[in-house]
């Protein structure tokens, strides 16, 4: 038996026993756990604030030899989403991120950047400001995975898209107009020049909030490309596009 402490992001939780809650955890040092917390339900001082999805903590856990599953014994908020205001909007942004993390990450499997990406677009996702920070995720986490192939090139030719590009349900990044294929969706040129500049900055410098249109174009291209890799209907990208996005 091996004790860890470890800063986490929690993605999900689902009853287990009685009291106790089966629970989906994105650790720095271990990546996604999956674990039994005894208890959690009526133990306020050892996991009080901190089953929020997203919620932002340091988890104590307990693995034992040949168990994927571990026992978690403890978390410390750090920082809760619930701590800012809460609109439909910013409800949906967190259930998207968590249902993403919650299927592109192996288990077991440590991901710096990820982890990194993921605090920095929760302290940008706040009320009256969700759909830059969620059009960054979109788009990092589909680089990171390794799904996102040069967006400013046709992927047939490898000609620059100038002029803009197209994308298909089941083909992985763009093309140009000669190799469009019958069915693609349209991605705007300012789109791609936005694309290329957050994949150079930090989200923290992108600047004032979007209207909901802003590359629209981008983020129905990104969820159409991680639905394709990762098998699964992203459920909460249904309810930010029932809100325009």
């Amino acid at each position: 038996m091996s004790q860890h402490s470890s800063e986490a992001v929690l993605l999900r939780t689902w009853p287990f026993h009685e009291s106790d809650l089966m629970i989906s955890l994105f650790t720095r040092e271990a990546g996604k756990l999956r674990g039994v917390a005894k208890a959690a339900l009526k133990s306020r001082k050892r996991f009080g604030g901190a089953l929020e999805p997203m919620t932002c903590l340091r988890a104590n856990y307990t693995q034992l030899p040949r168990q994927d599953l571990v026992r978690f014994e403890s978390f410390e908020p750090v920082v809760s989403p619930l701590a800012q205001p809460v609109d439909y909007l910013r409800a949906a942004a967190l259930a998207l991120y968590a249902e993403v993390l919650e299927a592109v990450l192996p288990e077991h499997d440590p991901h710096d950047a990820i982890f990194r990406l993921t605090p920095a677009v929760l302290a940008e996702t706040q009320v009256g400001r969700c759909w830059m920070p969620i059009t960054y995720f979109s788009l990092w986490i589909t680089r990171l995975s390794g799904w996102l192939p040069d967006i400013d090139r046709c992927t047939v030719c490898a000609e620059r898209l100038s002029a803009g590009g197209f994308f298909h349900a089941a083909w992985d990044g763009l093309t140009c107009s000669i190799h469009r294929r019958e069915g693609s969706g349209t991605l705007d040129p300012d789109s791609i020049v936005l694309a290329l500049r957050m994949l150079r900055e930090p989200v923290s410098t992108m600047g004032e909030p979007w209207p909901r249109d802003r590359a629209r174009d981008l983020r129905r291209f990104l969820w159409r490309t991680l639905e394709r890799h990762i098998e699964h209907h992203l459920r909460a990208a249904d309810a930010l596009l029932q809100l325009g996005g």
